[in-house]
């Protein structure tokens, strides 16, 4: 008797494909699809192409497809990585074996022999050679090693910079290099004056130190602060901190010369990001980047509460609230401790030591009666009392009573509460389904909810009504009003409604946005058949 023969190839799952037809028929058919997919890369998969009604318009064998923007789209295949047309066929290969980054405009892909860069039109402009490349608009810093080049897509050149201790590039695009402990701007006017120290901010300007001082460098690399100051620090935007020669400077960047805003021989402080003047030795002034922003006789202290808030205390054990504009809530000894607030209704803690709220006047308009309070959120606040959390509205009545260990505020009057563990869904009457606690619930940029029970997901309107039951392991919205659910290893296609459009029978789904196109990609799985080969009979005597 001879061994089982094997014969092997490849079967490949697309949805309807083989409905109806005999056994034999079907394995015909899988002979001539393996065929085809031989030719076109054997280990290739289908990707099923729809409209937005859902009609299928396509099939394309690739093994994969990354979606990087509105204009760029990637295929993964055998033979490499390409970049795909609108309509999905291959336009220019990449060399790389995987998309390492994109930023647009630039393609970083990654090979055995390293990383390289690929304008998003096709053009390759570092090959996969390097082990780090650094992207600004249409400048690109490469490193191998210690040695960097620079790429700059205005020229098209690429240019050595040499081996370094260190390169990077500016958050305005300035190439900044240190090399043997001194720092460079190699790309300026000044390309070889060596710095002591070259320093980055959110600004326009670079801080830069010599053996003189401090100075500036405009984005185009050209000093426009002489680095003679013996204190600078950056503070916010394009203002600067400084000390002189007995003299405290607020300095203005400008890309011609930098101003000096303001100057004083009396001290000004600068710590977590509060200014304060004194003059000879009291607290006189509070400061914003420019100048001053309150002059003001008998200030004992001063806290940063915010972005450009404070509070301000005085002699009296007056407390109020400053903002950028002026008094948000006028100094008032009835309070303790003041927050922000919205709609001139802010937080404060009263002499008691319990908290309510008051507004631009410092009167009090909701008692306070409360252990701890929150700023008001579409119409409500969270209060805490005996250690729970509820909501309050803008009279002080209670709209969800304090039995909850957290809660969220949403709009239209819903929101969210934790209770023992379990999270609850209550309406705008306060009303919630105690059966129903859930171990998660995110809200949706849409309003809807995705739920989470069991380990199971499921999706809920902004009514709290199932349009999707507690029957997946991952629910993603997509564009357009899609969602993508998955039960185990696949996943399907859903609409806003909940309505199931594509079965849960895909390996990935993806929305293609600029062409309003749906593509799945169907699970892939070789078919392995054995054939017996017939027992060989024996002869009989004679024969």
């Amino acid at each position: 008797m001879y061994g089982p023969k094997k014969k092997f190839f490849f079967g490949l799952f697309v949805s309807n494909l083989f409905n109806f037809m005999s056994i034999k028929e079907y394995f015909l058919r899988t002979l001539v699809l393996s065929l085809f997919l031989v030719h076109f890369g054997a280990f290739g998969q289908t990707w099923e192409v729809y409209d937005s009604e859902l009609n299928l318009k396509n099939r394309l064998i690739y093994n994969d497809i990354l979606l990087l923007s509105e204009a760029v789209r990637i295929a993964k295949t055998d033979e490499g990585l390409f970049l795909l047309k609108a309509n999905y066929e291959k336009s220019v290969p990449l060399k790389g074996d995987e998309v390492y980054q994109y930023l647009a405009p630039w393609i970083l892909v990654k090979s055995e022999t390293g990383i390289g860069a690929y304008h998003e039109y096709g053009q390759l402009v570092l090959e996969p050679i390097y082990d780090e490349i650094e992207v600004f608009f249409n400048l690109l810093l490469a490193r191998k090693e210690n040695e960097y080049w620079v790429y700059d897509r205005g020229k098209g050149t690429t240019r050595s910079l040499g081996r370094l201790d260190f390169a990077t590039i500016g958050s305005r695009g300035q190439v900044i290099t240190r090399r043997n402990g001194s720092y460079f701007l190699p790309l300026s006017p000044i390309p070889h004056q060596a710095f002591d120290l070259i320093q980055d901010n959110d600004g326009d300007y670079l801080l830069v130190k010599n053996q003189h001082g401090f100075g500036l460098v405009n984005m185009e690399g050209k000093i426009i602060l002489d680095p003679v100051i013996d204190t600078l620090v950056h503070t916010k935007g394009n203002f600067y901190y400084g000390f002189d020669q007995d003299q405290y400077l607020l300095i203005e960047g400008d890309p011609i010369k930098a101003n000096v805003r303001y100057n004083s021989f009396h001290q000004i402080t600068f710590k977590d990001d509060l200014m304060l003047e004194y003059i000879h030795g009291k607290l006189r002034r509070v400061m914003k980047e420019d100048g001053i922003l309150l002059d003001a006789i008998g200030m004992t202290e001063v806290n940063r509460l915010g972005e450009k808030l404070y509070s301000v205390k005085f002699r009296d054990n007056k407390l109020g609230l400053l903002g950028i504009n002026g008094w948000l809530v006028t100094p008032t000894d009835s309070i303790l401790e003041i927050k922000n607030g919205s709609k001139n209704i802010f937080p404060a803690r009263a002499m008691n030591g319990n908290w309510g709220f008051i507004n631009s006047n410092g009167d009090w308009i909701i008692e306070a009666n409360f252990e701890e309070v929150y700023p008001f959120e579409n119409g409500r606040a969270t209060i805490r009392r005996n250690g729970k959390l509820g909501l309050i509205d803008q009279i002080g009545s209670e709209s969800i009573a304090p039995v909850w260990d957290e809660i969220t505020v949403l709009d239209g009057g819903w929101s969210l509460a934790q209770q023992s563990n379990k999270v609850y869904l209550i309406n705008p009457s306060g009303e919630y389904d105690t059966e129903a606690g859930f171990e998660k619930i995110c809200r949706l940029s849409n309003g809807s909810f995705i739920a989470k029970k069991d380990q199971k997901l499921g999706l809920l309107t902004r009514d709290g009504q199932w349009k999707m039951e507690l029957l997946f392991n991952q629910i993603t919205p997509l564009e357009n009003d899609w969602y993508q659910a998955r039960i185990d290893d696949r996943v399907g296609l859903f609409s806003n409604t909940g309505e199931n459009k594509l079965p849960v029978a895909f390996e990935d789904i993806l929305y293609d946005e600029s062409t309003n196109m749906i593509l799945a990609k169907s699970p892939y799985e070789p078919i392995i058949l054995v054939e017996e080969e017939p027992e060989k009979k024996k002869k009989k005597k004679g024969q």
